[in-house]
């Protein structure tokens, strides 16, 4: 998809921040303990190899990533530290990874079987990190016998280096450690039954770092906190307190592109789900559901200039429409989503509107979006 750099709409991404809340996680890390920055999604929605670059500015230790070519991609802009994909990766890409330097994920002892082949005909070595299902139900090796087995294969097998072993926790976000609690245990289980040696144990998210959970993990996988945000943000709760202060990097603008007025009876957008009830002036944004913002977003406030106003009819595929209080010129400034975590157009706020969370809202700003980088 081609980025719309001749169109007035940009979302705004602050290096500065994000250099900011690692500094910040860099601080909060436990003597010893490495920074894994996690650009997976391109950077959630951020830009992966802009934000990765300004990690390294900052010391990260090496990368996180969810598929194989967002670790290509990394390494194809000269990032060489190290890349672990959490993801599942075909065993026919394990020689792709292994020249690369990029760690995979072993989710099974019938993938190690498999990518054994590959690298053997291939003569290569590949990083490996055993994935651990604790509870999350995705991937990763859940039962005894096979974890055993896949131990004694590969304490015979020189074509995997065992780098790692890590879990991912499913409510390190939340109040209620119960749950928690079960998925340390198991790992703690799994652990104990290692005969090979990881280099790194590690099963701390940003939700178990900077809400102080009590894990021992040699590695922190900072996600979501990179990007100024909080874990713990499910729609219309508050926020559990985190341990670092957060400052949100994105920002989503745009401008009107045409004002005019409508008139008693007139209708605005698809299926006119708006219908003027006396004379009205209406603004369009150059920004549709194919660029993210999704059809949910009807009746949410966006910043015109210096007034909050509703989006009005159907949001489009290219453009959505706004009812403002009185005419503005064509060219005014407009903000989706604010950078400032208290503006009601913060990204959390425009979570709760739709009903998900700001993760979602921030991967589904496609690429049709072009991004802009600056630091303060």
């Amino acid at each position: 998809m081609i980025a719309g750099i001749h169109r007035p709409a940009v979302v705004r991404v602050n290096l500065g921040a994000i250099k900011a809340n690692i500094s910040n996680e860099k601080k909060h890390l436990l003597p010893g303990q490495k920074l894994f920055a996690v650009v997976k999604a391109n950077a959630y929605g951020h830009g992966a190899v802009a934000v990765a670059k300004a990690a390294e500015e900052v010391g990260v230790d090496g990368f996180c990533v969810a598929i194989l070519d967002e670790a290509l991609e990394l390494r194809q802009a000269d990032v060489v530290k190290p890349i672990l994909v959490l993801g599942v990766v075909s065993p026919e890409y394990a020689p792709l990874a292994a020249v690369n330097d990029i760690s995979l994920t072993v989710p099974n002892l019938d993938w190690l079987k498999e990518a054994e082949k590959f690298l053997e005909k291939e003569n290569l070595q590949l990083k490996i990190h055993l994935g651990i299902d604790s509870g999350m139900g995705r991937i990763g090796f859940n039962e005894d016998e096979e974890f055993i087995a896949a131990n004694h294969f590969l304490e015979n097998d020189s074509h995997f280096f065992v780098e790692g072993m890590f879990a991912h926790f499913a409510s390190a976000d939340s109040s209620d450690d119960t749950y928690f609690k079960h998925q340390v245990a198991k790992f703690k289980h799994m652990e104990s039954l290692l005969t090979v040696k990881p280099k790194w144990i590690h099963v701390d998210n940003t939700a178990a770092s900077i809400f102080n959970k009590d894990i021992h993990s040699d590695i922190v996988r900072f996600g979501i906190g990179i990007y100024g945000l909080n874990p713990s943000s499910n729609p219309n709760s508050p926020d559990l307190k985190s341990g670092i202060l957060l400052k949100p990097a994105l920002s989503f603008v745009s401008e009107l592109t045409h004002v005019k007025t409508i008139h008693l009876g007139d209708g605005v957008g698809y299926g006119s789900t708006f219908v003027a009830d006396e004379d009205t002036i209406i603004g369009t944004v150059p920004v549709g559901y194919a660029d993210g913002w999704i059809r949910k977003f009807q009746g949410f406030k966006v910043k015109v200039g210096d007034e909050y106003c509703p989006i009005v009819g159907r949001v489009c595929m290219d453009q959505f429409m706004v009812k403002m209080p009185k005419k503005m010129p064509v060219g005014t400034k407009v903000v989706l989503i604010s950078d400032d975590p208290v503006a009601p157009n913060n990204i959390k706020a425009a979570a709760d509107y739709v009903d998900t969370i700001h993760y979602e809202v921030a991967c589904l700003l496609s690429d049709r979006l072009p991004r802009e980088y600056y630091e303060e």
